[in-house]
């Protein structure tokens, strides 16, 4: 992968400003030379060097609008989604309830032992992106990771406060007055609202919102609220606000990963170079005749959020936002060429077209085909696991000490400590039964010995019943005997193993 780094989306340098430090003797440097010589490689770091994103119109740029305002209603909103549960239970749709050791999602509910789940929704999430990548490029990092979403935003505001791109560079060029003042001041206070939102939208995903808003601002929320808050929010308004594109090309391992799920068969966007070269300046009414559509206007470098220059070939920076797309086909349209000279396209397709063929898109590849299986079937795997979820899980754990009592008529008696979830949201009865020992019979603390045993389990949550089991001696031919619980509810049976124990081996 050729990675390029292009200047013309940067402010350029100002003129003179580095000629003192050329001459002789120990003339000054001023602070714009050195940022420059950093710039250069001749620090021990390379500083960043602002970029000045240009608004445009088009597609792919309403496509982002609407997929921003989709997905920030989505975070800011499901917190607030209600959902009707029996009893005590929290009413929020969505909940990471710490205190109660659950998970919700509306209909769904899920126990700490139950984290393969959230396993295996990692897993879906993985296979998927996989998938996608390998078939549509980096469409994630264009259209849906937070770090873009949040910078397209923060960009928004600041073009609402300065301006666009070229409003912009020459504010930050200006000297400070009171217009600069207003204009830098409103933008980062806003920056500041959006962030601190953000930060305050995540700590409801585990608490309950309503009650949590309420604490917050009279002090009483928990530390972890006013942390998880303070950190979110200080990210927030660093990353999507300064850093930018920094954090995509240093800090994000996606771009580099990436790189070994593309081939030359996966969409991209792409310069078609087989119609856009030779380039050059284009004058009206000048013959398109022995020149390429390309009239090297730089519209979609300017365009570019990442600064790069897409007409060099595919790069780590690249995001396919599609930006440079739009940019293109305006320039395109007031020349009076096709559209489309920059869009969605593979190195293969490029190819064969500047060879006189017609290009054949692949998406059904050894690598599609791998991930798209290995996806259906971890899907499958935990649609199977929800659907055949039991109601109840059943544990047993045996007495060590004494391992087991011989009482005054010869019988043997072990006891026992059941742990038995009842994850419906509604009171169950059930029956509890020994098996493996003819003539056992069970019994609790304040009941009278039977085959079964009654009892009624609250809802959502995890029942210890204690239990001894009493088996005739006849009945016992080993010290160890294996055995099984069983409990019995209107709509679930779940069993057990566990062992009797007697000594039976040790008589003389």
């Amino acid at each position: 992968m050729t990675v390029v780094i292009d200047r013309v989306n940067r402010p350029a340098p100002e003129e003179g400003a580095g000629q003192a430090a050329s001459g002789e003797g120990h003339a000054p440097v001023s602070a714009a030379e050195r940022i420059r010589k950093k710039a250069a490689g001749g620090g021990l770091y390379k500083a960043r060097v602002p970029i000045y994103p240009k608004l445009v119109h088009g597609r792919w740029r309403m496509i982002k609008w609407a997929l921003l305002i989709v997905m920030l209603a989505v975070y800011y909103i499901t917190p607030w989604i209600r959902w009707e549960r029996p009893g005590n239970l929290p009413d929020q749709a969505v909940l990471v309830d710490f205190d109660g050791a659950r998970f919700y999602f509306f209909g769904i509910q899920l126990w700490p032992q139950e984290v393969y789940f959230i396993t295996g929704l990692l897993v879906m999430a993985a296979l998927g992106l996989f998938l996608v990548t390998a078939l549509f490029g980096r469409l994630w990092c264009g259209y849906a990771c937070p770090q873009t979403v949040w910078t397209d935003l923060y960009i928004y505001v600041e073009r609402m406060f300065e301006g666009d791109r070229n409003a912009r560079m020459r504010l930050d060029a200006s000297p400070m007055s009171f217009d600069k003042l207003w204009r830098k001041s409103g933008k980062h206070l806003v920056w500041l609202g959006i962030a601190f939102g953000t930060g305050g939208a995540w700590i409801f995903y585990f608490h309950d919102a309503p009650t949590l808003i309420r604490n917050f601002w009279i002090g009483q929320a928990p530390m972890t609220a006013y942390v998880s808050c303070a950190v979110l929010t200080v990210t927030t308004y660093v990353f999507a606000g300064h850093m930018r594109e920094q954090v995509c090309t240093y800090m994000c391992p996606w771009p580099r990963i990436q790189g070994a799920m593309l081939d030359h068969h996966s969409l991209q966007v792409t310069y078609r170079y087989d119609r856009g070269e030779p380039r050059g300046p284009h004058k009206k009414n000048q013959s398109w005749e022995g020149r390429g559509d390309c009239i090297d206007c730089n519209a979609c470098v300017v365009a570019c959020p990442m600064g790069i220059d897409i007409r060099n070939g595919p790069q780590l920076e690249c995001i396919n936002c599609g930006l440079c797309i739009d940019a293109c086909d305006e320039i395109m349209v007031k020349v009076g060429r096709p559209k489309g000279l920059i869009f969605y396209d593979t190195d293969s397709a490029v190819a064969e077209r500047q060879k006189g063929c017609t290009p054949r898109y692949k998406y059904v590849r050894p690598r599609t085909v791998y991930y798209a299986v290995a996806l259906a079937l971890v899907s499958g795997l935990m649609l199977y696991g929800l659907a055949t979820r039991p109601p109840m899980e059943l544990h047993a754990l045996r007495d060590r000490n004494p391992t087991f009592v011989r009482l005054h008529d010869g019988a043997i008696r072990n006891g026992y400590t059941l742990k038995i979830s009842n994850r419906g949201f509604e009171p169950t009865p059930v029956e509890v039964r020994f098996a493996g020992v003819p003539g056992a019979r069970v019994r609790s603390p304040g009941k009278p010995a039977g085959e079964t045993l009654q009892v009624v389990l609250p809802p959502n949550e995890v029942t210890a019943v204690r239990v001894f089991v009493t088996a005739p001696p006849e009945a016992l031919s080993a010290s160890s005997v294996p055995a099984t619980f069983e409990v019995r509810s209107p709509k679930a049976v779940v069993k057990t193993k566990t062992t009797f124990l007697s000594g039976a081996a040790n008589q003389l």
